[in-house]
């Protein structure tokens, strides 16, 4: 719990840092990293105007007159960018020539662009489609999974090692001696307080447990089985074990046990019709028939049957 209680509360934060940039303060970021692209890292908008952070709007206002004359397209044709960077100077005025604007940028320009600009930001720039979005979550919710594992892995370890020093401490004493004989002992696994089958109080659950002088220590089923207690019992993380990777495999596996019994199906099928070949019988497979005539017994030749199954009448003797 306490792990989960930090991860909301930093994404709480996170949260309230996010909301708090507005659709100006992106203009600003992007404006920023733009003249840093174009001018050189480091650029500020009051060090391309040539002016200090304190300047008035009347000094601003003439030192942006003075930079869009050296930057105006017309004085310099055929200049690669020369439109992109005069259209961002007017900008960069304007923003400072704001009493709000340039009250946002002078917040940032104290304390510095952030790193992280938020998810709407990053959104609203880069556009990324279904398929993205729904590889990211599921990465993101494998990773999580995963990271969840290992928590509960870590977890049971440290429990299992505490039922272990309970169980060897019931049996050998605070000196921790071993007792030179099995020896079973009742482990407190922590709980609310209850009474035994003597009608002792006992705090909280307990379970049987059976210590050998070796340290193997095992817990006493009902039956009378035992099952050992050490570092096997915990899950350990497992990538496979995660909800994606393990539903992919489910997957083929399933179409493998289908392509399995459809290829079975289809050889049974197979066999039963060369069977069912073998069967159909001519003229000389039926036996001779023997029968009673008019009260005499006579032994009638084979019978004649044509191709297809259908009988011919026996020629009679004269």
């Amino acid at each position: 719990m306490r792990y989960f209680s930090v991860f909301f509360a930093i994404l709480a934060l996170l949260t309230g840092l996010v909301h708090g940039w507005t659709k100006e303060d992106h203009e600003i970021f992007d404006l920023v990293s733009a003249v840093e692209a174009a001018e050189g890292k480091g650029t500020t908008f009051y060090s391309w105007l040539e002016v200090s952070s304190t300047a008035s709007m009347a000094e601003i206002g003439r030192a942006y007159r003075k930079k869009s004359m050296l930057l105006h397209p017309d004085k310099n044709p055929g200049v690669k960018g020369a439109q992109e960077r005069f259209a961002r100077l007017g900008v960069v005025s304007s923003i400072l020539r704001s009493e709000e604007g340039r009250e946002r940028y002078d917040f940032f320009y104290k304390n510095g662009v952030p790193r992280w600009r938020g998810t709407g930001y990053y959104y609203a720039r880069f556009r990324p489609g279904l398929g993205t979005v729904l590889v990211f979550l599921t990465g993101l919710t494998t990773g999580l999974h995963y990271v969840v594992q290992r928590m509960n892995y870590r977890r049971d370890l440290a429990r299992i090692e505490h039922i272990l020093e309970q169980a060897k401490l019931a049996a050998w004493g605070p000196k921790m001696i071993p007792a030179g004989t099995r020896k079973k002992v009742k482990v407190n696994l922590g709980g609310q307080a209850r009474l035994d089958e003597d009608g002792n109080v006992v705090m909280g659950k307990t379970i049987d447990m059976v210590v050998e002088n070796n340290g193997n220590v095992f817990m006493l089923e009902g039956d009378g089985a035992q099952t050992p207690i050490n570092a096997d019992a915990a899950t350990p993380p497992s990538l496979q074990s995660t909800w994606f990777i393990a539903l992919v495999v489910a997957f083929i596996r399933k179409v493998s046990i289908s392509k399995r019994e459809a290829e079975a199906s289809g050889t049974a099928q197979a066999g039963g019709s060369e069977d069912g070949e073998m069967g159909t019988g001519t003229d000389s497979d039926l036996p001779d028939l023997d029968q009673e005539q008019n009260g005499n017994s006579g032994k009638i030749g084979p019978v004649a049957v044509k191709t297809g199954g259908r009988r011919r009448k026996a020629a009679r003797k004269r």
